[in-house]
């Protein structure tokens, strides 16, 4: 039995055996072992593309591929809609150029043809998008060299970044040995603060909507930006112009004060920034009617602006379909970057100033690493237009309001949507976290102010006072104060109504 065993032939499974092999190569005057006559080179067999076939095989796959063909088009046929009155189909088939009538055809025959023929130019369509479609795919992958000045903005925002995270992650573990009964206290007084709010002061900014809105880091000021193109800077809380900025000619997208922004004496020392339809950013200072200078490079409408938290750098999204980083200290354009397939709307740095989040009208969001350059996250779900967003102080939580009527939040550590909040009744037109990330606002088309709970997204406050839409907000970095914007016209500012200035 033990030598029926040994002498029983192996099978091999997924190779040849080693002795047929070697009946298969043939030694070459060179030593060099080749495929004998009459042998298979399967790895040629693998990789060939045509084969010699007879005339008759090539009859026989020809006439296999009408039959598939004729199925697929029998298929279309019966799925296809065609006019049961007669005076239509006889239109038809003259736009498809066809005889309106054969000889001896009635009625269902005609239709029947219309049918055929509407079948076979659905299945032309088909294959042509199809090769279409491959042609795109075959397109390569393309890049852009950097500039040196782009290299060492990313290493200056590398050792900027990495102290300011380890910081905030230090912090973050302390607060974990905070007891839960003292943090549930400080919520709910701080709702209780919330909920008191109430309008503090309504003023008409301008002849045409007002978009955007910006308190001064101190909350001693705000500056609100029109539909006109005009700029104007107002007291907190008594609502008194101060001053009225000449520089931009169409619809203001973004105002951005710079994070050490103060009022100085020095007409040279840039305060804040605007970015506007007209394509250019202006760079302002708060005692100086017209620009101290202007960024130029975006083709078309520059709406959002966000400064990176070093103040180094300012982010811009353009409807140019493109973001740019622009250094403030040299005026110039380090980055143009693209990613978005329409018009991209919101913009805004995470706190560590590693990651910039971008918005488009393309109802896609993404997060780019400010580092390398890469695209560290893609936040779809979005039906709609996404029109604002913002970081939570936390570093890993982004927010994004959408057309939607919702707002989104997102967790880079999951690198997912967490959260879904049924925001307004109408589309979600910006939002704001606070310095603290204890609560955000939100402002939409319904004509509401609303304020969430950062921790559990519960709505705390809803207020009205808008007469119409409402396209901007902004909190005070102080947490005393939020302001509002909209189409009436008019800014307001809303406080707890036992606030004490």
């Amino acid at each position: 039995m033990e030598d029926k065993l040994k002498t029983k032939p192996r099978v091999h499974f997924g190779a040849l055996d080693e002795q047929e092999n070697a009946k298969r190569l043939k030694i070459n005057e060179d030593g060099i072992p080749s495929l004998a006559p009459g042998s298979i080179d399967l790895d040629s067999l693998a990789d060939a593309t045509d084969l010699d076939m007879s005339e008759s095989s090539l009859q026989a796959r020809q006439a296999d591929k009408e039959i598939l063909d004729e199925f697929e088009r029998r298929k279309r046929a019966r799925q296809i809609a065609v006019p049961t009155d007669d005076a239509r189909v006889r239109l038809r088939l003259r736009e498809l150029g066809e005889p309106q009538c054969l000889f001896g055809e009635g009625p269902d025959d005609r239709r029947s043809r219309l049918r055929y023929l509407l079948s076979v130019q659905e299945g032309k369509e088909i294959l042509s998008e199809s090769e279409s479609e491959e042609e795109e795919e075959k397109e390569e992958e393309f890049f852009t060299p950097g500039s040196e000045e782009l290299l060492e903005a990313r290493r200056w925002i590398t050792n900027y970044s990495l102290p300011r995270a380890r910081a905030r992650i230090q912090k973050q573990n302390e607060q974990v040995d905070i007891p839960l009964a003292q943090v549930k206290a400080s919520r709910k007084e701080l709702h209780s603060k919330l909920k008191n709010y109430t309008n503090w002061a309504s003023q008409i900014a301008d002849e045409r909507p007002v978009a955007q809105c910006a308190f001064t880091p101190d909350a001693s000021m705000i500056v609100t930006g029109a539909w006109s193109g005009g700029l104007k800077l107002w007291s907190v809380p008594q609502g008194e112009e101060k001053m009225t900025f000449k520089g931009h000619t169409d619809r203001i997208g973004g105002i951005a004060f710079h994070p050490e922004s103060t009022k100085s004496l020095d007409k040279n020392v840039m305060n804040f920034v605007t970015s506007g339809a007209d394509s250019f950013i202006h760079l302002w200072s708060l005692d100086k009617e017209i620009p101290l200078s202007t960024l130029t490079g975006h083709v078309g409408r520059v709406s959002r602006i966000a400064f990176h938290p070093s103040g180094k750098y300012l982010g811009s999204a353009g409807f140019d379909g493109t973001w740019r980083l622009w250094d403030i200290e040299k005026q110039n354009e380090l980055l143009l970057q693209e990613g978005h397939s329409r018009e991209v709307y919101a913009i805004a740095f995470q706190c560590d100033g590693s990651l910039v989040a971008t918005g488009g009208l393309d109802c896609v969001g993404r997060v780019w690493d400010t580092r390398t350059g890469r695209s560290a996250m893609t936040c779809e779900g979005h039906v709609k237009d996404i029109l604002g967003l913002d970081w939570s102080s936390n570093g890993y939580q982004l927010a994004t309001a959408s057309a939607d009527n919702t707002v989104k939040i997102w967790d880079m550590r999951t690198l997912r949507n967490i959260y879904t909040i049924s925001a307004h009744q109408s589309l979600v037109s910006d939002i704001k976290y606070s310095k603290d990330g204890y609560y955000l606002g939100t402002t939409g088309y319904d004509g509401c102010v609303k304020i969430w709970s950062g921790d559990d997204f519960r709505l705390i406050k809803s207020m009205e006072g808008h007469e119409s839409k409402v396209m901007g907000i902004d909190l005070s970095e102080d947490g005393r104060y939020l302001a509002s914007c909209g189409f009436d016209r008019t800014f307001k500012l809303w406080a707890d109504e036992d606030l004490v200035i």
